[in-house]
């Protein structure tokens, strides 16, 4: 059998015209956007009554766990004050936003949003509640338990120079109206500015099959699919996100989701098990999203 030879010289051509034709469909100035990363983590409130599991005995495992996976988008729930500010500390390549939920300052849980301060540049951002009220801080919607809110941003792609939005939310544990009214309260959200790319993640306390999440799955009212579902590789890790702090509970259904408007083809979907010797950073595990923006 004869062996082909190319020539270096040939072979540089060659390699050129391949990344010439890849890149054909660009337009000038702009270059090909690159995957983005979305974590969503409830990385669990600092309380005494965890115990051994309590925030100060985790506190690096949860900083480590997202540094490792790197997330370009980030979103996190049940944070207080002190947590975020060490958070902020701990991961210096990432920028923040958010409010706490009953004064829409300090007090209370956040729901804060972060992303890459190397990869984004935000244009806007800010807090909603999730009731009749959404202007109204520490305003509890419907038969729900708490105030809960959604925290926002419209970030530009240092990159592609293409614009997106993404969204954090942390729906209530207890009200099963409050939990519907707050997914299509986030389906208007979505629709409020339907020509940009929307990412919405979160703790939804919402099991696929249930009335919030069929809102938010369903692209025709939503303008939303599950990315776990849309994933073009199997999903990696086990159904269930909420563990308890039990390395072996096994939950059926997530409650934890991230989702996407169709302008992304969806890679990969993971739900991460991370442990330190049967110890978890959190009572739920993250879910991490490659997305890829449709051109």
């Amino acid at each position: 059998m004869k062996r082909l030879l190319v020539r270096p010289g040939l072979l540089s051509v060659l390699l050129g015209a391949l990344l010439v034709g890849a890149c054909a469909h660009l337009k000038e100035g702009e270059t090909a956007a690159a995957p983005i990363r979305a974590m969503t983590f409830n990385i669990r409130l600092d309380t005494d009554s965890d115990g051994p599991d309590a925030w100060p005995h985790r506190k690096e495992m949860v900083a480590a766990l997202i540094r490792r996976e790197a997330p370009d988008l980030l979103g996190m729930q049940e944070v207080l004050f002190h947590q975020k500010r060490y958070l902020e500390e701990a991961l210096p390549r990432y920028a923040f936003v958010g409010v706490g939920r009953d004064d829409g300052a300090q007090a209370g849980e956040f729901s804060p949003l972060a992303w890459r301060n190397d990869r984004f540049d935000v244009l806007r951002s800010g807090t909603f509640w999730l009731s009749p009220t959404p202007d109204v801080a520490g305003s509890k919607g419907w038969d729900a338990a708490l105030p809960r809110i959604a925290t926002w941003a419209v970030l530009r792609d240092r990159r592609s120079g293409e614009t997106i939005r993404a969204l954090n939310t942390h729906f209530d544990h207890v009200g099963s109206r409050a939990r519907a009214e707050a997914a299509r309260t986030i389906a208007e959200w979505v629709a409020s500015d339907s020509g940009t790319p929307a990412v919405v993640m979160g703790d939804f306390n919402a099991e696929p099959g249930s009335a919030p999440y069929r809102i938010l799955a369903d692209t025709a009212r939503s303008g939303l699919v599950d990315t776990r579902s849309a994933s073009r590789s199997p999903p990696y890790g086990p159904p269930g996100t909420f563990t308890g702090f039990d390395i072996a509970a096994a939950s059926e259904a997530p409650i934890d989701h991230v989702f996407a408007t169709p302008d992304f083809t969806i890679s990969a979907h993971a739900v991460v098990t991370q442990h330190w010797g049967g110890r978890l950073p959190s009572d739920h595990y993250p879910v991490v999203v490659d997305l890829e923006k449709e051109r």
